[in-house]
């Protein structure tokens, strides 16, 4: 696992954390009560937060093995998450058992449950990196013992990069990882955004920072940025329920208004 210890995990339960929010969002047990308690704060501003968990895996899914299907046999993964099955590795080595996955998040829980990112087919390969997503150079080394980056990588950012400012360098740091991965390569992102209730998502992003986070949403057009020198996959930039659905489940969900979020894949050329 890198060299990390497993058994030195540490972790802080005195404020809310993303992934232990997303995993309470799901349904999963690996969160505390200071997550649940914001992500009920979050149920008060749009009570289809788990709608939105779901349609975001379901997302994750269906880019994924379109993926897969196409040839790509690499996928580095940052924010995994905490392990909800099916995982990346499993949806990808489905139709690619030999697919390479690095997998990495800052959250030491996910750290504690790495094992079940790392049962891989004989073919293949998995492998988890402890590391925050504004490190990318540190990122970059330890996925290059896994990963050849001289071949096609998909990197993934799902539900990542909202949660990084702009003072935090979001652009610069998709930039630097793009730069380092072949043509060929590509860049799969999903995204909150307050194009639909920009009161809401006001509320929300206030509702972060009085916890010490950031959340960023962005528009339809700032999102569309970050895939700017890049060939995006039909059918662009989308709401996560309309990005190629034929490809996976289909997720019911609360009333007509849209899900607040973008989507998007996009090929290095």
């Amino acid at each position: 696992m890198t060299g990390q210890d497993r058994t030195a995990v540490e972790i802080d339960t005195s404020k809310p954390h993303p992934a232990r929010m997303y995993d309470w969002f799901l349904g999963g047990k690996d969160n505390y009560p200071v997550d649940e308690e914001m992500a009920r704060q979050l149920l008060t501003l749009d009570s289809r937060g788990r709608d939105m968990a779901r349609v975001n895996r379901a997302f994750m899914h269906r880019a994924t093995r379109w993926l897969a299907e196409n040839g790509v046999r690499q996928f580095l993964d940052i924010g995994t998450g905490i392990p909800t099955e099916p995982n990346l590795h499993q949806v990808a080595q489905r139709t690619a058992p030999d697919a390479r996955i690095v997998y990495c998040d800052n959250d030491p829980i996910v750290l504690a449950h790495a094992e079940a990112l790392l049962r891989s087919t004989p073919e293949g390969a998995t492998e988890y990196i402890q590391a925050d997503a504004r490190e990318p150079d540190l990122i970059l080394e330890r996925a290059g013992k896994t990963l050849d980056f001289s071949q096609p990588v998909a990197l993934s950012l799902v539900a990542l990069l909202h949660f990084v400012g702009d003072e935090d360098g979001a652009h610069a740091l998709v930039n630097r990882l793009m730069d380092r991965l072949a043509p060929g390569s590509y860049l799969v992102l999903s995204h909150v955004t307050g194009d639909f209730d920009p009161e809401g998502a006001a509320k929300a992003s206030a509702l972060y920072s009085a916890k010490g986070l950031t959340l960023r949403p962005r528009s339809r057009a700032e999102f569309s940025a970050f895939f700017d020198g890049y060939e995006l996959v039909e059918p662009g930039v989308s709401l996560a329920a309309e990005w190629r659905p034929e490809l996976g489940e289909v997720v019911p969900v609360a009333g007509d208004d849209p899900i607040p979020g973008y989507t998007g894949v996009a090929r290095k050329v």
